[in-house]
């Protein structure tokens, strides 16, 4: 199973991927199900999750129903439990927008709801982070998840996205985490894509960020709450959701 969903991410080209998960969704839960594990996004439990990953497969991660992730997982019961995003008014950018979310999101009658991405299929408007066509100070919300770790330009990414929040606006910037490493890595001298998958994680990331990211936020301007949430939910949930323990949640605000 893990070698087999080891070949599809490596081969498949994502816009097509995604298009083929919608139809395979049903088939997989179907076969699935089970009292076991909980995906919080649409509340369906399974006997066990997927595994995931483009290098290193990690087991029991990949939700049969929503497609959601650990980080996808983590960010909704942030969302539901900790803010008021699903019953207030408010202007959301998002970037790359999830397969879990991108329904869920756009049928909420309290957002002005905005996608965008250079390639995704579920994107509205094509744009490059580092040059958007939006007005300063415009959403009151921007999602931007795994995205920056693809960005070779990242600080002006930074900086986009700043220009584009309002002030008292939130920002979630969630990227793949090694929280053991200081600095944040890259070496542009390294061009082979297996190569490249096995240091940093994925054959198109062009960096693995450090524990130095959330200063390289706070130095664009952002103020960084390190929202630690699998510390705030009891161990039990954490594992009836399939979350990985110790992730922080970058929750960034324009002051």
């Amino acid at each position: 199973m893990k070698k087999l969903f080891k070949l599809i991410l490596n081969t498949i080209p994502r816009p097509l991927l995604i298009r083929l998960s919608y139809l395979a969704r049903p088939i997989i839960s179907l076969a699935l199900r089970g009292k076991t594990y909980t995906d919080p996004i649409d509340g369906k439990s399974f006997s066990k999750f997927l595994p995931y990953g483009y290098e290193n497969q990690r087991d029991n991660v990949l939700s049969p129903s929503t497609l959601s992730l650990e980080r996808h997982r983590l960010l909704w019961l942030y969302l539901k439990n900790e803010t008021d995003f699903f019953t207030t008014k408010a202007k959301v950018l998002h970037f790359a927008p999830e397969q879990a979310f991108y329904q869920r999101f756009r049928k909420l009658k309290n957002l002005d709801y905005t996608t965008t991405d250079l390639n995704s299929p579920l994107a509205n408007v094509k744009a490059d982070i580092c040059n958007l066509p939006f007005d300063k100070d415009q959403y009151d919300i921007i999602f931007c998840n795994h995205v920056l770790e693809h960005i070779p330009d990242d600080t002006k990414a930074m900086q986009e996205l700043f220009r584009v929040l309002k002030p008292g606006g939130m920002a979630i910037l969630q990227i793949p985490q090694d929280l053991n490493r200081e600095k944040t890595f890259e070496d542009d001298s390294i061009t082979d894509p297996k190569e490249r998958a096995k240091i940093f994680g994925q054959y198109d990331h062009v960096r693995v960020y450090g524990r130095d990211y959330f200063e390289k936020l706070r130095s664009i301007g952002f103020k960084v709450d390190e929202v630690d949430y699998t510390n705030i939910l009891t161990p039990e949930e954490v594992t009836k959701y399939c979350l990985a323990k110790g992730e922080i949640l970058p929750v960034c605000y324009k002051p």
